[in-house]
Order: structure tokens, then sequence, then C-alpha cells
């Protein structure tokens, strides 16, 4: 069975916010870069539901976890 591969449309879905290209890409602007000291689940800008979802998906399930780690570094790059 080969592994499910995620979007970033699928996991900003999961998280309750807007899923379109533009969103997704305005929701990156605006909230990088995230400093090097911050774990991406304790960004401020998460509800605490959301930090418990990156937290568990990076954790427990492979699949998810290429998107999760994608979305860290696409948060950490200059704006």
């Amino acid at each position: 069975m080969e592994p499910s591969v995620h979007h970033f449309s699928e996991l900003f879905a999961q998280l309750g916010l807007p899923s379109d290209t533009p969103s997704i890409q305005a929701f990156i602007a605006r909230h990088a870069p995230l400093a090097e000291d911050v774990r991406l689940e304790e960004a401020p800008f998460w509800t605490p539901a959301q930090a418990q979802l990156l937290r568990e998906e990076r954790i427990d399930d492979a699949d998810w976890a290429i998107v999760v780690d994608r979305l860290n570094l696409a948060l950490r790059a200059p704006a």
C-alpha cells in the first residue's frame, strides 16, 4: 500500500483555515519568517486545537508529517 500524498490545501482545511492557494500564500506571507527557536506548533498564531493537530500529525502520522514539515519550512523562509 502506497502512502497518501497530502497537499497544503488539505492541511489548511484540517486546521480550519481557508485552503485555496491565494489564502495559503497570504497566511505564509503574514506569518513568515518564524523564529528558529520557536517550534512550529508553538507559534503564537495557532489556536490550541491547531497546535495540537500539528503536534500530533508530526509525531503520529508519517503521511501528514511530510506536509507539516513543508509548512514548517515555508514559514521559516524569509517573507
